[in-house]
């Protein structure tokens, strides 16, 4: 494994939601909030481009055709770049305090949200969100009681969702259903110990079935075995990772985003966070699939 370098000095309070791009050999990702912007960068050429947004965002996807899925804090947003073209797919329909937040899609292209209740942490036991499936422009409640969403992520045959309830302090795990989406089968996956000071935060999985979380606010990346076995830690330099995600020609490269929040300020390596980062930690991603607009539930894919 290679040294954990840091890759773009961006300064950002909160990064989030890495993917990279195969079509531009690029990687994209958001900064949720002061200021909310989504950004790409081509580490071939150095070019970094920047686009603001409305409000806060919590994510995106991309689509075949190159624009964009996003997850902004009232709503999901069809978005061109090229264009700055920002129109509303479907609202949220939530209360104002509860927002959008994390996204991916599974290994079919449907759409997946959860959300982050920002009553929370003031009301340690609000839990007014879920995570959302996007069946044609309408918003399905998967997964009720949800305070704060991370460590979304599909197993690379497609038939496993990984998700969490980050104050639980545990990963689920359910069975996901390949033509219709239906989830079922919910199990615990990982359970954080007493002694760990960090909060589960975001996730991606490798070519054999890693799962990989990160533990904001204790400067770890975390790789678990599909049985849930802690298979391998590594000691990040900075204190508050974000979100992995694989890329690079031949996704190999492990990136990992970061944010300036206030969490465990005592950690090591606190004072290097709001970059990205990156490391070939030995194994390779999978592709993500494009946002398809046409699946549902109980629809054959």
């Amino acid at each position: 494994m290679s040294d954990v370098t840091l890759v773009l000095d961006v300064d950002q309070y909160l990064g989030e939601t890495p993917i990279w791009s195969p079509a531009e050999q690029a990687l994209w990702w958001v900064n949720c909030e002061q200021p909310p912007e989504i950004h790409r960068w081509t580490p071939a050429t150095g070019a970094h481009d920047v686009w603001p947004m409305p409000n806060r965002v919590g994510g995106f996807v991309h689509k075949a055709d190159g624009t964009l899925l996003v997850g902004l804090a009232d709503g999901l947003y069809d978005f061109d770049p090229p264009t700055n073209a920002l129109s509303l797919r479907v609202a949220s329909p939530l209360p104002e305090h509860v927002k959008l937040h994390e996204c991916h899609c599974d290994r079919q292209g449907r759409f997946w949200i959860g959300t982050l209740d920002h009553h929370f942490p003031a009301d340690r036991s609000a839990a007014g969100g879920c995570y959302f499936r996007l069946d044609g422009d309408v918003l399905t409640r998967v997964i009720d009681n949800i305070t704060v969403s991370n460590g979304l992520a599909f197993s690379p045959d497609g038939r496993t969702m990984y998700a969490a309830n980050t104050p639980r302090r545990t990963v689920q795990a359910y069975d996901l259903d390949p033509e219709t989406g239906e989830l079922s089968g919910a199990r615990t996956f990982i359970s954080l110990a007493a002694e760990d000071r960090g909060h589960i935060d975001g996730a991606t999985v490798d070519a054999d079935g890693g799962y990989w979380l990160t533990l904001v606010g204790q400067a770890e990346l975390r790789r678990y075995l599909p049985d849930g076995t802690l298979d391998r830690t590594i000691t990040l330099p900075f204190s508050n990772p974000t979100k992995p995600a694989f890329g690079g020609p031949d996704l190999a490269t492990l990136y990992v985003t970061s944010t300036k929040m206030k969490v465990n300020v005592d950690a090591p390596g606190f004072d290097r966070n709001g970059g990205v980062f990156a490391l070939h930690p030995g194994e390779r991603g999978v592709l993500e699939t494009p946002f398809r607009g046409d699946l549902s539930a109980h629809a054959p894919v």
